[in-house]
């Protein structure tokens, strides 16, 4: 295997080159990122948000970030006048529960408060210490796409062990938390935009569930006819990783996403009920006994199976999409990967 077709080894942070994972892209692009506020948040403040109105500062963040957190993401708002909001979102993909998220919470706004306030100085020497002087507010929310409940508090005075009598003295905040899978489909499809398509998509787990995901045609033909060109390029990569996912052949997978491209949405949830799916995953499977064969592997069916599956949440958690497709048509990329993993 050459030099250059070996995965690369992760450095601190990988944010500077942005994977495309389902919720990265929502809150990387500033249009799905404007429909967030303005239609899921319930803020009246946030109703008028344009995309032109959000500025991505993620990058100038990244010190705060560590490897595990590289999909979250800071936005600065205009929120009318020269009144400024920053939003937080850190993403959890993870089907467990971190419970220690409003303590990472916490981090994240006293880093921007700090940073806020150096700029300021930069501005007006001084000027932070003076009557006057106002910190910027900031949303924190954490989008949770894993199928359990979210059970860890939200509260950050619940995780410290104290008597009532010191809560006048601990820090106070609540984060906003957004679980994928609280909203119905019906809810979803009244918000009749391109981020509640998506939202749809990343819920999907299985191929049971999409067949059964009984869309209005109405719903999708508006959003096939009215979606920019740069949405439906995101509603294509989105679902091309969760057909990936779901083993079908890469000839299929061309065939469905063409379909988005074409504006013709209806036609790719309509045209899924007739795919042989239990033949997809044949091929998939033959594939993982060929590596193991040639790896000199004793491993069963089952044992690869699980073996690439926790290769595959482990390259979805680090926002490795671009690594994880490469995986699908290349063994030897593959097995490097599972070294670098340690699996």
């Amino acid at each position: 295997m050459s030099d250059q077709n070996k995965p690369k080894k992760k450095e601190q942070i990988v944010n500077s080159h942005p994977r495309d994972s389902g919720s990265k892209l929502i809150f990387g692009n500033a249009e799905l990122c404007s429909q967030f506020l303005r239609n899921y948040m319930n803020m009246p403040v946030l109703k008028n948000v344009r995309p032109e109105d959000i500025e991505d500062v993620t990058e100038r963040y990244l010190p705060m970030f560590t490897e595990e957190r590289n999909s979250d993401t800071v936005k600065r708002i205009k929120i009318g006048g020269n009144n400024t909001l920053f939003f937080v979102s850190l993403i959890e993909h993870k089907t467990k529960v971190d419970y220690n998220v409003s303590m990472q919470m916490l981090r994240y706004m006293v880093y921007i408060w700090e940073d806020y306030e150096k700029e300021m100085e930069r501005k007006k020497k001084g000027i932070s210490k003076t009557k006057d002087f106002r910190y910027p507010p900031i949303l924190p929310i954490v989008y949770y796409e894993g199928s359990g409940k979210w059970t860890a508090v939200r509260n950050i005075q619940d995780r410290v062990v104290a008597d009532r009598a010191f809560e006048p003295f601990t820090p106070k905040f609540f984060y906003k938390l957004i679980q994928l899978n609280d909203y119905s489909v019906r809810e979803l499809v009244e918000k009749n935009d391109e981020l509640s398509l998506l939202m749809l998509i990343n819920r999907l787990q299985s191929t049971e569930a999409f067949r059964e995901l009984n869309l209005p045609k109405n719903y999708l033909k508006n959003l096939s006819e009215n979606s920019t060109e740069e949405l439906l390029d995101i509603i294509t990569r989105v679902t091309t990783v969760m057909l990936r996912h779901l083993n079908l052949t890469e000839d299929e997978i061309m065939d469905f996403t063409e379909q988005v491209k074409e504006r013709k949405m209806a036609v790719l949830f309509e045209h899924f009920k007739d795919v042989d799916i239990p033949a997809a995953r044949k091929i998939a499977q033959a594939e993982g006994r060929a590596e193991g064969r040639a790896e000199g592997l004793a491993e069963g069916k089952k044992e690869g199976e699980e073996r690439f599956a926790r290769l595959t949440q482990f390259l979805l958690r680090d926002n490795r999409m671009d690594d994880l497709i490469k995986t699908f048509t290349d063994l030897e990329y593959r097995k490097c990967l599972y070294g670098e993993y340690q699996l």
